[in-house]
Order: structure tokens, then C-alpha cells, then sequence
């Protein structure tokens, strides 16, 4: 009886303490200074200054370092600022290409949560002469993303309007990025099945993946060749591919990672592919329904043939005459290979693609797989349906000029 007392005296005592700690916790004055402005309206860029306070900080909780930050960059690279107004750019980009893409598909709180607490631009690029690769951009602790080559992205003013290939600048240096770390700091928060590094457990190679062609890559089941440095980041890039690339970069993937051949089934699913993805088959100058394929061959200088052998490379154009597989083109056509067969659409070509039964044989089968798991993974973990925010990405990119003439969009000049 008396130790019964004695806790409900404990008790007693533990909720009045408590309560009066509210009590005047309630009618106090806050610890902190409350009459400093958020924004220091005495410097040059406060105006910008204030729109990022209005659009990141306070709803997300998420800084935009865009100053050069010394102490916070790679000191393995040498680094340039980004520029104010390619800066300010950027920070419009990301919150209509990216926040509003995620906030509209997966509700308010969504990035409030789960978003990045911190941008750091970065000017130039992250360039590797060692290694002769670039960083684009990093992802820290689930925390930070820091994009490189702010300063490649086109300037704007009111007579300046975006074409398709600033829109693909800004896919392939930025936004593929973003969506690229991003997926970093969403599957390091829900993981993914561990099932996905097993499709294509053998062929990752971390030290020397930037030594692969594109052939190599897409018929070793890889969307690229950074997706083969490991299992991880082969799994963000399936994601960020999905959600960026173009119709051209898609095709020339699913045709180089048919050209092994395909097994029972999945020419039926590369269709059902090629529909989510929303190419258009039939597109007017497209490359995938007029390219060459080109058996590898040895050129042998005695009888002046080419000796093939039962590789097969693409030599695939854009409809902008730029080359898909840029490195390789005048290799290609010049020195090592001959041509195999051309085609004059990607219904012939997939026609003709064999059927094979080999355990070992990966390319479309193996992406397939990984595409499944991937977007089973951000619906089930994410309520997220990853071909949707394809299409709502696209659709805001075919309509950037609207957005930049809509009157949102304000580039100050520094004060």
C-alpha cells in the first residue's frame, strides 16, 4: 500500500510539474529573436532572395544555396560560381519541372517530407580527368542535391523562347539529375527489392563502366553506362530514363538491346512499352524507322572483306542529323564494321529480331524486368505511377514558353 502511494504521489507530482511547464511554456515571449527579417533586404539580390523564401524555404523547408559555397564544394574539382540569372532560371525550372510534377501526383506533404532540405548550384561541370567522367550532380546524406552545369542552361529573356534542344540540354545536364538523386534519397528512405540487382548480378562493373559503348551497355541490360557502375544506381537511372529521355534515346536503347534477339514474349512487351512510353511509331523523319544495322567485323587486308562475326551495332541518327552514338560513328563506319541490313521502320526491324532461349542472354529481357520492378516499387512504396510523370514532365516541357511568358517568371538584376 504504501509504495501504491508513493507512485501516485510520483504521479501527481510529474503531471502538475508538467503542467505548469505549459502553462508557462503558453504566456511567455519566444527564446529567439523574432524582429530579424528572413530576408536581408540591404543586399543586392534581396528580391530573389525573397522569392526563394516563398517558394522553398517556407513551404519545403529546402534552402537554394546558389552563392558559390566554398567550403561545401568538391575540392577535388575546380569549380566555377553559377550564374545570378541562370540561377534564378534554375530555381523556376525545379519548382515547375520537378516540385509542382510530384506535389500534383503525390499531394502537398509529399515533398514536404520527403524532398531534399538543401540545393547547392554549382556553375561548371565536376570533370574527372583521371577517369575522363563528369559529375552532374551529387546527392548527400538524403539531405542535399548539388547540380552541376547551371551555367550551360540557355539564358532567358522576353525575346528568347526554348526549343526542343534546350529543353533536351536541360534533360540530360539537369533534370535528369534531379530525378536521378532524387530517387537516391526516396529509396534510401523505402528500399527496393533485392531483386532488382539480380537480373543483371554478373555484368556490373564499377571501375571501368565508362569504358562501354552504348551497344555494350543496352545488350549487357543496362539503360546506360553509368546504370552498370552498380545496382543502385542502375536503379535510379531506370527510374530518371523513364521520367527524361526522349523518344529518340528510348528508341535507340530498345533497338540496340533487341538486336541479341528477344525471348518468347517480350516483343509483345517491348510494344507495350513503346505505348507507355507515348512514341509515336510513326513520326515523320524519326531514326527508328530508318537506320542500318552493322555486323562487327574484322577488315581483313589481304582479301579486302570483312571477315562478320554475330555482333550487331546500330548506326542510328537523329532526325537533327546529330549521332545518337557520337563516339563511335566514324569507327564505325570506316573501320570495323560492315553493313549488316537496313530497315525502313521499327516493325520490320522487331519482325525480324530472332527468338532465343539462351539463360545468358540479357538486353531487352533484362530492362524489362528491371521497368517492372521499378514502377512496382514506386506505386506500392510511393502511390506513385512512374509513366505518368513522364507524361505530366513532357507535357510541361512542350509548354515551357508558356510558362516563362506567363508572368511568374521574374529574373532580377542584382541591385
Amino acid at each position: 500500500m504504501m509504495k501504491k502511494i508513493i507512485y501516485l504521489m510520483s504521479l501527481a507530482a510529474l503531471m502538475l510539474a508538467f503542467s505548469s511547464c505549459r502553462s508557462e511554456d503558453d504566456f511567455t515571449d519566444s527564446i529567439f529573436n523574432t524582429d530579424i527579417p528572413v530576408v536581408d533586404n540591404t543586399k543586392s539580390t534581396a528580391p530573389f532572395d525573397q522569392w526563394l523564401y516563398d517558394n522553398f524555404l517556407k513551404p519545403y523547408n529546402v534552402e537554394v544555396q546558389y552563392r558559390f559555397n566554398f567550403t561545401a564544394s568538391d575540392m577535388n574539382f575546380q569549380l566555377t560560381p553559377a550564374e545570378y540569372g541562370r540561377s534564378q532560371l534554375l530555381a523556376h525550372f525545379i519548382r515547375y519541372l520537378f516540385y509542382d510534377v510530384y506535389t500534383k501526383y503525390a499531394g502537398d506533404d509529399f515533398m514536404k517530407i520527403n524532398g531534399p532540405r538543401m540545393f547547392h548550384f554549382i556553375g561548371s561541370t565536376g570533370y574527372s580527368p583521371t577517369t575522363g567522367t563528369e559529375v552532374l550532380g551529387t546527392a548527400a546524406g538524403g539531405v542535399k542535391i548539388t547540380l552541376y552545369n547551371v551555367n550551360e542552361i540557355k539564358p532567358w529573356s522576353e525575346t528568347v523562347a526554348y526549343n526542343s534542344d534546350d529543353v533536351e540540354v536541360l534533360n540530360e545536364r539537369i533534370f535528369h539529375t534531379m530525378h536521378h538523386e532524387f530517387s537516391h534519397i526516396l529509396h534510401q528512405t523505402k528500399s527496393y527489392p533485392i531483386t532488382f540487382g539480380q537480373v543483371t548480378s554478373g555484368s556490373y562493373n564499377p571501375i571501368d563502366w565508362q569504358e562501354r559503348d552504348s551497344t555494350t551497355t543496352h545488350q549487357l541490360g543496362y539503360v546506360t553506362h553509368y546504370a552498370s557502375s552498380a545496382n543502385y544506381e542502375d536503379f535510379v537511372e531506370t527510374l530518371s530514363c523513364t521520367i527524361t529521355d526522349t523518344d529518340a534515346r528510348w528508341m535507340n536503347r530498345i533497338i540496340n538491346a533487341c538486336l541479341p534477339g528477344l525471348r518468347q514474349g517480350d516483343k509483345e512487351r517491348v510494344s507495350e512499352l513503346i505505348d507507355s512510353l507515348e512514341v509515336n511509331l510513326d513520326a515523320p523523319n524519326a531514326h527508328w524507322n530508318n537506320f542500318t544495322v552493322y555486323s562487327e567485323s574484322e577488315y581483313n587486308e589481304e582479301t579486302g572483306v570483312y571477315d562478320a562475326t554475330d555482333r550487331y551495332v546500330l548506326d542510328v541518327f537523329q532526325s537533327n542529323e546529330q549521332v545518337v552514338n557520337k563516339e563511335k560513328t566514324a569507327y564505325v563506319k570506316k573501320y570495323k564494321y560492315a553493313e549488316f541490313k537496313k530497315f525502313t521502320s521499327f516493325s520490320e526491324f522487331l519482325a525480324w529480331v530472332p527468338y532465343k532461349t539462351d539463360e545468358k542472354l540479357a538486353g531487352m529481357n533484362a530492362i524489362l524486368k528491371k521497368l517492372d520492378i521499378a514502377t512496382e516499387w514506386y506505386t506500392d512504396r510511393w502511390g506513385l505511377h512512374l509513366f505518368e510523370l513522364r507524361r505530366e514532365v513532357r507535357n510541361r516541357q512542350n509548354n515551357i514558353n508558356t510558362y516563362l511568358h506567363s508572368g511568374d517568371v521574374v529574373i532580377y538584376e542584382a541591385q
